[in-house]
């Protein structure tokens, strides 16, 4: 496949440029972190590689003495490290190289589990590294492939291709079925993925044993997307305790199958006693519309939350509100501890959510708006109008976030 341009490589190039730390790229099975990282690396070790694993057990000398680094030379080695969290001991290894070796030596680390996750006992990597959390193509990427303004992050609106649009809506922002564009390919893609994460990536590193279970969670998974989960009800259907089916929904989450999003409230204690809701990380596994719609939209705003952060533009949070009464808006991203935008999904439906005005008086958050997947693309910026909500076609208001 051709290496399409990505976002993610103006990420790796602005910190290549502009810090020590090593890059920690994490992101799904097959979301293009390895062909990313390695059209910024000048040398590659895969764990997976049987060779490239006898030069990694070697150690941080042999390394090293591998890639040349302490020759002379023009700029210094830029080292992909790939899979390298299946190595028991790779938090010591990567201390000792940063340690050693920063200043004669660029390093990316790359995986297809959450590498922030690891935070076992051991060597601390606190401060050596940046995590940069690669997503699947959206929007807005299939238009920019640059950097946000940091005084203005959301962007300017811009017209998506219909064919890019319609692409992504079908076939998933995933590069290969996104860019292939084969109703047949995706089908097997989709299937084959899902299994390799259900087995392999369970398997190698969990200690979960019930596979068919965790497989028929997954199934239950699949058709809850957008909905808020009731752990008793998973773990009734799949026979196994609620502390067990709460816990395999958490690895389905660090391994990106899907996602959790929290309730919100001002009152951090209360947000907590409500169920979260969960998203598939690939809405083209969705059915229905409604749903697909929702997820479709969900992932679009995580990219954005999550690279915001990473980019070191404020601190961001994605939640949803539902009150005693079960008014509910699907999302309200937290900007620097505030409300800043609510936003309610719509298929087709054009008349204005109520519970949008409810939201917003009562959280002051600047922006509400209904994104309705139907409605043609306007050249208007969705965010000049601030206190009131308003409806917007989704392809306005995707193409101005990340």
């Amino acid at each position: 496949m051709t290496h399409a341009p990505r976002i993610y490589d103006a990420f790796l190039d602005e910190h290549l440029r502009s810090h020590r730390q090593m890059a920690f790229v994490s992101g799904p099975r097959q979301v293009g972190k390895t062909t990313t990282c390695r059209q910024h690396a000048t040398q590659t070790l895969n764990w997976d590689n049987d060779d490239h694993r006898e030069t990694i057990l070697a150690g941080a000398q042999a390394i090293a003495a591998q890639l040349g680094i302490h020759q002379l030379a023009e700029q210094p080695e830029t080292l992909l490290l790939d899979e390298i969290h299946k190595y028991n001991r790779w938090k010591k290894l990567l201390k000792g190289l940063f340690d050693t070796h920063a200043d004669q030596l660029k390093i990316i680390v790359s995986g297809s589990s959450r590498l922030d996750v690891y935070q076992r006992v051991g060597d601390s990597l606190m401060g050596r590294y940046f995590l940069y959390r690669m997503h699947p193509f959206s929007v807005a990427e299939t238009l920019h492939a640059d950097l946000p303004d940091p005084a203005a992050i959301l962007r300017q609106p811009h017209k998506p291709g219909q064919t890019e649009f319609d692409a992504l809506w079908e076939h998933g922002g995933f590069p290969e079925p996104f860019l292939k564009r084969d109703p047949r390919f995706t089908r097997r893609w989709q299937i084959l993925r899902t299994q390799q994460l259900l087995r392999e990536d369970v398997r190698d590193q969990t200690r979960i044993q019930q596979l068919d279970q965790l497989e028929h969670v997954a199934r239950l998974l699949n058709d809850a997307s957008g909905q808020q989960l009731v752990y008793s009800s998973i773990a009734k259907h799949t026979r196994v305790s609620v502390d067990t089916a709460r816990r395999w929904i958490k690895t389905l989450s660090d391994l990106h199958h899907g996602f959790l999003i929290k309730p919100w409230h001002s009152n951090i204690q209360r947000s907590l006693r409500k169920e979260p809701k969960w998203f598939l990380r690939d809405w083209s596994n969705v059915s229905q519309p409604g749903p697909k719609a929702e997820t479709f939209v969900a992932c679009h705003l995580l990219k954005a939350v999550e690279g915001w952060n990473d980019l070191g533009l404020g601190s961001f949070q994605l939640a949803y509100l539902r009150d005693k009464d079960q008014h509910e808006v699907d999302f309200i991203v937290i900007r620097d501890n505030e409300p800043w935008m609510l936003v309610e999904v719509k298929m087709t439906d054009t008349k204005l959510s109520p519970a949008l005005a409810k939201f917003q008086k009562q959280t002051g958050a600047p922006y509400a708006l209904q994104v309705v997947i139907s409605l043609d693309y306007v050249n208007q910026d969705c965010f000049k109008k601030q206190g009131r909500p308003g409806v917007v076609p989704a392809q306005t208001f995707l193409s101005q976030l990340l």
